[in-house]
């Protein structure tokens, strides 16, 4: 059985881009990149880097030298597994998807490493760029950096496509292993902490009563609380309620 990570690290090198190409002049003429951001396009078909921008004002690293083992290596050590699980799970879980597949991504906030020792706070948005035949050729990575966000030992996701409640709650169950809160769960929580009870909620987000248990009720066990008010107690001690 694979331990996590392998699956993404078996397709993935620590071959930089060649940014004097031109794909890479072609990417950089056509990609806004924001502030405070890095950007990185994958490509599977050529299992390398092809382009890269922004490395050395976020992490300190050279677009010329940056790759995508270093990226992943340089995730801080108490967010790196599940981190690199969540890579692993999202891989698979397109893998089984055909159409549509630009439109899906993800999003994690974690810690990467400077590359002078300190921890820095991003915010990244991984993804699919390109796809060929029903399948992920190449993926896209934004790296934000968030300095309103306080993060804690809870893990925060979200992910995104034409199946998202799918793609969500598979990533919900393969990940329930650790400290780690979905978008959607964290989106009723929060009107718990409102007020809200759960008819209220349905009502608000359009769902049934028990899609509404079915986001909070798992968070008991997984986060080892045993009454909602202890939930939300252990919410705001773990940032992930402002």
């Amino acid at each position: 059985m694979n331990t996590p990570g392998d699956f993404s690290r078996s397709m993935i090198s620590d071959i930089p881009a060649n940014l004097d190409s031109e794909e890479a002049r072609h990417f950089r003429n056509t990609i806004v990149r924001f502030p405070e951001e890095a950007i990185y396009i994958y490509s599977f078909l050529q299992n390398r880097m092809i382009y890269a921008d922004g490395w050395s004002e976020i992490l300190g690293y050279d677009d010329r030298e940056i790759n995508m083992l270093t990226i992943v290596n340089i995730t801080a050590p108490e967010y790196a597994p599940f981190a690199n699980e969540l890579n692993d799970k999202a891989l698979l879980f397109l893998l089984g998807k055909t159409e549509n597949l630009e439109k899906y991504s993800f999003t994690i906030e974690l810690k990467k490493i400077h590359r002078q020792g300190h921890h820095v706070p991003l915010i990244v948005r991984v993804g699919v760029f390109r796809a060929q035949n029903g399948r992920v050729t190449e993926i896209i990575g934004r790296n934000q950096i968030n300095h309103s966000i306080t993060l804690g030992k809870v893990m925060r996701y979200a992910a995104y496509g034409p199946e998202k409640s799918e793609f969500e709650e598979e990533l919900n169950k393969n990940l329930f292993q650790h400290f780690a809160i979905s978008r959607k769960e964290k989106e009723a929580l929060a009107l718990v902490a409102k007020g809200y009870s759960f008819k209220e909620i349905a009502g608000r987000l359009d769902i049934s009563q028990s899609a509404v248990e079915k986001r909070l009720l798992p968070l008991y066990k997984r986060f080892d609380v045993k009454s909602l008010s202890h939930l939300l107690t252990f919410s705001y001690e773990n940032h992930i309620l402002p």
